[in-house]
């Protein structure tokens, strides 16, 4: 923008009222025809507006918001696939569902941290799909990140990271325990490239020299 451009965008902001708190100076308005709503983008959240971080940035107002349409799935287990906590029978703004299996489940802040932390692997917990699944979060308000998976920063780097460090194999071979990793050979440790959450030796595993990435069996 132009600097009379940014100051007159700034000048009508400070006119409008957020219909969510009220207050003055929301930037953001409904791109649906007709809605005059406006909001703040911290207060979006609380009137379950979204925003779309591609293309045209496009944000919409609770009422004109995109929705998933899913098949009615043969499942019910109404559990999160992410935190494994209740969600909603129904999907929601808060409830959401991967568009590829149709029945993996989960809750709007989990998915948005996974997406933050999963980067350019960012896939359904459950069924692993990533293009159709990806442009659906897109549509539906995540935020994704470009960045390479946070668990596979180099432990040297950011030492104060919390990082999953023992053997979960059924039988560990180690002589030196199951919390024993070395930095190369057959006790290196393999964290779950889904969901960092469980690790193996690769001797434990049979994983080749040549293999980058080992998945546990809840993924």
């Amino acid at each position: 923008f132009l600097v009379g451009d940014t100051r007159r965008i700034i000048r009508e902001a400070a006119k409008k009222s957020c219909f969510i708190c009220c207050k003055m100076g929301a930037t953001i308005t409904c791109c649906q025809t007709g809605c005059d709503r406006a909001f703040h983008l911290p207060c979006a959240p609380d009137g379950q507006c979204v925003t779309q971080y591609f293309g045209a940035y496009r944000s919409f107002c609770w009422e004109h918001r995109p929705k998933q349409a899913l098949r009615p799935r043969s499942s019910q287990d109404n559990t999160c696939s992410i935190c494994l906590d209740t969600v909603e029978d129904n999907i929601s703004y808060k409830t959401m569902a991967c568009p590829a299996c149709q029945d993996a489940r989960f809750h709007r802040h989990c998915i948005q941290r996974l997406a933050l932390h999963a980067g350019i692997d960012f896939r359904c917990p459950r069924c692993l799909n990533q293009e159709p699944f990806m442009m659906e979060m897109l549509t539906m308000g995540i935020r994704l990140s470009k960045r390479p998976p946070s668990w596979q920063s180099d432990p040297e780097i950011r030492p104060s990271d919390p990082r999953h460090g023992r053997c979960d194999a059924t039988t560990c071979l180690c002589p030196g325990g199951r919390e024993h990793t070395e930095e190369h050979g057959p006790w290196q440790l393999r964290l779950c490239s889904s969901c960092a959450a469980e690790g193996i030796h690769r001797l434990c595993s049979s994983l080749g020299n040549s293999t980058c990435s080992w998945e546990c069996s809840t993924c």
